[in-house]
């Protein structure tokens, strides 16, 4: 699996020369932001293919240094948030293999993480300062009609994410 750092992120992580990557099925990508939310550095990720948003709120230096480890476990809680089993999670990740930290994954891809960007930020009312995981936030964004790099037209990116591992697990 491939996590896409944006300029920002790379700056913020002080991380210089990440590789491109080769190339993958958007299903196995993400692109990852940081994102200031009432005030705290935020995680911002964003799946390639759907637009899947997943925020992680007040992330902590440490986090920071280990973000794969950070993002796997806030996708996960986002994943049982929408009630994806934990079965067909596991069985994602297996099949989208190692995590390995690239730059992003297009001006396409990047577009519509603004795009989603925009959302939580309009959303942020949302948002559980209590918490690092963001279910409400998350559910808001992602139930929000958009458009993404992995299918033509409107859309729930929690339908068109649905169905992507759906179809990957197949």
């Amino acid at each position: 699996m491939q996590l896409g750092l944006t300029i920002p992120l790379q700056r913020y992580l002080k991380l210089k020369n990440l590789p491109y990557g080769e190339p993958l099925d958007r299903q196995y990508c993400w692109d990852l932001h940081v994102i200031t939310l009432q005030g705290r550095p935020s995680l911002l990720a964003v799946h390639c293919a759907t637009r899947y948003t997943v925020t992680l709120f007040d992330v902590t230096i440490f986090q920071w240094g280990a973000l794969q480890d950070t993002f796997l476990q806030g996708l996960r809680q986002s994943f049982t948030a929408v009630s994806i089993s934990t079965e067909t999670t596991e069985r994602y990740l297996l099949r989208a293999g190692k995590t390995e930290l690239t730059k992003t994954h297009g001006r396409r891809e990047v577009a519509f993480l603004n795009r989603a960007w925009d959302d939580v930020a309009a959303l942020d009312y949302t948002l559980d300062a209590a918490a690092q995981a963001q279910p409400l936030l998350d559910c808001a964004v992602n139930q929000k009609l958009s458009r993404c790099a992995g299918t033509d037209g409107l859309g729930q990116a929690e339908q068109r994410l649905i169905r992507s591992l759906e179809r990957t697990s197949q």
